[in-house]
């Protein structure tokens, strides 16, 4: 009996040891968290190991995900596959039809976005960018001459114009003076004036014979005057000389009398009924775009997709780059209060360390078996 309560009891010593020991030796990785000093000097072994290397924990922290965790590899593969492209592409095409082409009008679109009263505001800006382009347009007209407003090509047009305009009313003055009713208008001028002039009006109707033959006479000389070079001369330096003195007046000179509100007045309103913008908001987007949905989801959606995965897999690395990952992770774990860095580890590795007690426990158990053997056979 002897000999097993002394086995027994160096088991338990062994096993209470190794324990206490492997469960010390545990909490000694974390505490305490906090150097501690006495009489201004460190006591060995504080703060505990990963408190104590806990800006090089961060930084190997960092490397490791850096370089095996969130590597590009690892998130081509994961993020970059087929899988997820005909994923994005399927959300984005059933949320393109639910947002786009149902029965919800443009209008409604707006509100929800915060915009509510966007066909009324479109209508004011219409209202007042017409006044300022008709308060232009006056100020323009009151205050620069007609030359400055024309532009070089249009003054040399009218200048060139000018002798071809007097050669048509010379023309049509001829035609006019030929026809009966010219014949008539000189008929009459002549016995009007003639009969002005009493005693010598007819003196000089009986010295010049009938009056047909005097119309003949007055419309030959009519016609001859008009076909003249020099009444065609004399008619277009009259024009261009007016129309050089045209030029240095201001155009609202001759537009005095033009109203010009009622014309701001009429043109806004003619341009809202062309816009109608209440009407146009009012209908749904696949009213102007009927096949818009086809469009969206068998072309331009897969383009898009396309095009935006190829984009982001280019600037995978580079974004990876300027992200510093590494960086992140080791600033993030040195900031870590220790507290916090025991419980991810310990929640990670609990049964584990619980394990490793044990184990110390049962080996410290068989060492005193062992050594209580020893003394035994020893004595």
């Amino acid at each position: 009996m002897k000999i097993i309560f002394t086995l027994a009891f160096m088991a338990f010593i062994g096993a209470l040891i190794g324990g206490m020991t492997n469960h010390l030796a545990i909490k000694m990785l974390f505490r305490p968290h906090n150097p501690i000093y006495f009489r201004g000097k460190r006591l060995p072994f504080t703060p505990g190991l990963i408190p104590k290397r806990r800006d090089e924990l961060a930084k190997q922290l960092g490397v490791t995900v850096t370089n095996y965790l969130l590597t590009p590899e690892t998130i081509r593969k994961k993020f970059f596959s087929q899988d997820i492209k005909d994923k994005v592409q399927d959300f984005v095409t059933t949320k393109s039809d639910e947002l786009l082409f149902d029965d919800r009008t443009i209008a409604h679109w707006l509100t929800t976005a915060g915009f509510p009263n966007v066909a009324d505001d479109i209508e004011k800006k219409v209202d007042t960018v017409i006044v300022q382009q008709f308060g232009n347009l006056h100020h323009t007209l009151a205050t620069k001459p007609i030359n400055q407003l024309l532009s070089d090509d249009i003054k040399a047009t009218i200048d060139g114009k000018i002798p071809l305009a007097v050669e048509h009313i010379l023309n049509k003055g001829r035609d006019y003076f030929v026809s009966p009713e010219g014949e008539a208008t000189i008929k009459h001028m002549i016995d009007e004036f003639l009969g002005s002039k009493g005693s010598l009006g007819n003196m000089v109707q009986m010295f010049m014979g009938d009056s047909t033959s005097m119309v003949f006479k007055v419309q030959k000389e009519i016609v001859k005057l008009l076909q003249s070079d020099s009444s065609h001369q004399l008619l277009t330096s009259i024009f261009e000389k007016e129309w050089q003195s045209l030029q240095t007046r201001p155009a609202l000179d001759f537009l005095q009398d033009v109203q010009f509100e009622p014309i701001v007045d009429k043109v806004q309103t003619y341009a809202k009924q062309q816009l109608a913008v209440h009407s146009r908001l009012d209908k749904p987007l696949k009213h102007y775009w009927p096949n818009g949905n086809v469009y969206m989801n068998e072309t331009l959606i897969p383009k898009l997709v396309a095009k935006g995965f190829i984009a982001a897999e280019d600037k995978l690395e580079d974004v990876l780059k300027r992200l510093n990952l590494q960086e992140v992770v080791r600033e993030q774990v040195d900031s870590f209060p220790v507290a916090t860095l025991e419980d991810l580890v310990l929640g990670i590795s609990k049964r584990e360390f619980k394990m490793i007690t044990v184990l110390g426990a049962l080996l410290g158990g068989l060492i005193g078996i062992v050594q209580g053997l020893i003394v035994y056979l020893i004595g």
